[in-house]
């Protein structure tokens, strides 16, 4: 029995609720697409490993199923290393190990090196080739006087910082070194920030949906999110300033600028309106602005902290990362916030990890200076691939619905039916990998909904989508629309 047993099991109400819409509309395989759900649930991260789940008999009175479904369901993901079990003690979720060329046993951050695989669930660009090795070229002779030096720096290389600070000012927002915090990321920095600011058993208010690591930060600091939906439009702030008033959350974490997932940008208005409310209210407002680098159609937000007179207030800490622009591989990210806030940040930090990696540190500095040719290139890569994928959902899909985002990564897709986590298990099954829409909310919400990034070469992106195709085609005997055979682009 797992040593944290009472800590991670979950009652047969609370799973019933996790799963979400799991029958299939006919009502049948009933076993089957309980397994696949549960899979998923472990995949995706919102089941985590080590959790003890009911017994059959709890588990079939609250889904209302036959013992022997709950049972059949159970001995599938046995069979499938989803799940371990001690006869008299339970049993508990797992991961299978690894085999080579098995989508199914892929989780999100699992290497893929199969050209069979399409991994739609991240969405993250490869890096600028030309630009990357050229900057790297010109880290390496930095390095030399660095080599003397024990080369921990908490906040970050100097001139790292420097380089943000300067970005931040040419965007219109003045910023100096000791604004700037350097991170492993945009997701170090969030662990960061709820490290410094939250407590177990804190509210944080979030959009919903929203983007699914920050809400797993937030649960393992010990958090409660408490999210705000947002309108098919973008932010409510009637909803926002009631979510704030009723729950009296800690912080807030918000992401204005082209939101992960659904693409939305919030206005100057609105966003003078959310820094007058949390000045009214002392909510801390935590700004996750790692997609600004990347408008396509639309010009290119301002700082979020330019607005309100907020330039050095400690209510908003902003966060920023390389990742999106430039490359994932980097691990770096940034927090600005006002001097105080980053010492305090800094002060906290040792606990968590004694800073980032010299050369990387070197490297992003370079690339920073090369950010708006950097930009202006992806800008033209990503409108076009944008409006490609658009363009093959209408015709392989028609009866989804598909943002057309002013910039970002990613289209939100209404699917018009509550069949996202179906259609994920399925995908795999094809070769292709999904981040299904539940992923993006807090208990079981958004069925009706998938994310898909448009950050593949058109080639992978056509093959990709005929494999969602024939997904699709097999829940329910839903028709698909265009070729069956794979789509060969040059």
């Amino acid at each position: 029995m797992p040593a944290d047993d009472l800590e991670r099991r979950i009652g047969a109400h609370s799973f019933a609720r996790l799963l979400g819409q799991w029958r299939p509309p006919d009502g049948r395989a009933l076993a089957a697409a309980l397994a696949d759900q549960v899979r998923l649930l472990v995949l995706d991260g919102r089941l985590a490993l080590g959790t003890r789940v009911p017994a059959e008999r709890e588990l079939a009175a609250a889904l209302d199923v036959s013992r022997t479904t709950v049972a059949h369901a159970y001995e599938s993901l046995r069979e499938n290393g989803f799940l371990h079990s001690r006869r008299g003690s339970g049993s508990w979720t797992r991961l299978p190990d690894a085999r080579a060329g098995q989508p199914s046993a892929l989780g999100a951050f699992t290497p893929i090196n199969d050209d069979s695989i399409h991994d739609l669930a991240f969405a993250a660009l490869p890096a600028p080739l030309d630009v990357v090795r050229a900057a790297a070229a010109a880290a390496v002779n930095d390095l030399d006087v660095h080599l003397t030096s024990h080369g921990y720096e908490v906040t970050g290389l100097p001139v790292l910082r420097d380089a943000i600070a300067r970005r931040y000012t040419e965007r219109g927002l003045p910023t100096t070194a000791d604004q700037i915090l350097v991170t492993s990321g945009a997701q170090n920095a969030i662990a960061l920030v709820l490290n410094a600011l939250v407590n177990a058993g804190d509210r944080v208010l979030v959009e919903h949906p929203t983007y699914p690591n920050a809400l797993d930060a937030i649960r393992v600091r010990g958090g409660r999110p408490v999210p705000v939906q947002l309108a098919a439009d973008g932010w409510d702030l009637d909803q926002l300033t009631a979510g704030v008033r009723d729950a009296a959350p800690r912080l807030a974490y918000l992401i204005p600028d082209f939101q992960n997932p659904t693409g939305h940008l919030l206005s100057g208005d609105d966003r003078e309106a959310v820094i007058a409310l949390a000045r009214r209210t002392g909510t801390t407002l935590v700004v996750d602005e790692t997609l600004s680098e990347l408008p396509l159609s639309v010009p290119q937000p301002l700082p979020f902290a330019v607005h309100g007179g907020a330039a050095e207030s400690s209510l908003v800490i902003s966060i920023g990362s390389a990742s999106k622009i430039f490359w994932g591989g980097l691990r770096v990210g940034w927090i600005r916030a006002s001097a105080t806030t980053i010492r305090r940040l800094a002060s906290v930090r040792p606990a968590i990890d004694l800073g980032g990696s010299v050369i990387s540190h070197l490297l992003a500095a370079r690339l920073i200076d090369d950010i708006a040719a950097v930009a202006a290139t992806r800008r033209t890569e990503l409108l076009a691939a944008r409006d490609h994928l658009r363009g093959r959902l209408a015709e392989l899909f028609p009866t989804w619905t598909a943002t057309r985002p002013g910039g970002g990564l990613s289209l939100w897709i209404d699917l018009g039916t509550p069949a996202s986590s179906r259609l994920a298990s399925a995908a795999r099954r094809h070769g292709v990998l999904l981040a299904a829409g539940p992923r993006f909310g807090v208990d079981g919400a958004f069925e009706r909904n998938l994310r898909l990034p448009f950050t593949l070469r058109r080639d992978r992106m056509d093959a990709a989508l005929d494999g969602l195709a024939h997904a699709w085609q097999g829940l329910d005997g839903i028709p698909v629309v265009g070729d069956a055979d794979p789509i060969a682009v040059a």
